[in-house]
């Protein structure tokens, strides 16, 4: 199976900008569609966005719309999320999925560990 792998966390102030990548162990992510994901202390994990198996239809949730952006890169095997205009709210530990899409909703199935995004005000 597939086993995704974060990295790119950090500590970064209001404004800034990070890139986080997912890589893949085991099986590689030909054939999945992935989703990022992330949860902040006390709350639940939210939806952030994914991308299709083929590097098409992305959907970001509404809250970073504008500010993030995924991608992938085939060819490497890899999956990106680009943080920009980062916000305190935005702190949390970010986690990768390799999923599918059912309907308009992107079904996780293999997790990564996550790794953590920090922004201070």
């Amino acid at each position: 199976q597939v086993q995704p792998v974060e990295s790119g966390g950090g500590l970064v102030q209001a404004g800034g900008s990070l890139r986080l990548s997912c890589t893949a162990t085991g099986r590689t992510f030909s054939g999945y569609a992935m989703g990022w994901f992330r949860q902040a202390p006390g709350k639940e994990r939210e939806f952030v966005g994914a991308v299709g198996w083929n590097g098409k239809l992305s959907m970001m949730a509404d809250s970073v719309k504008g500010r993030f952006t995924i991608s992938r890169d085939i060819t490497n095997d890899t999956g990106y999320l680009d943080l920009n205009s980062l916000k305190p709210e935005d702190t949390g530990v970010y986690y990768c999925a390799a999923g599918y899409y059912s309907g308009a909703k992107f079904q996780p199935g293999y997790w990564g560990q996550g790794t953590q995004v920090t922004v201070s005000s």
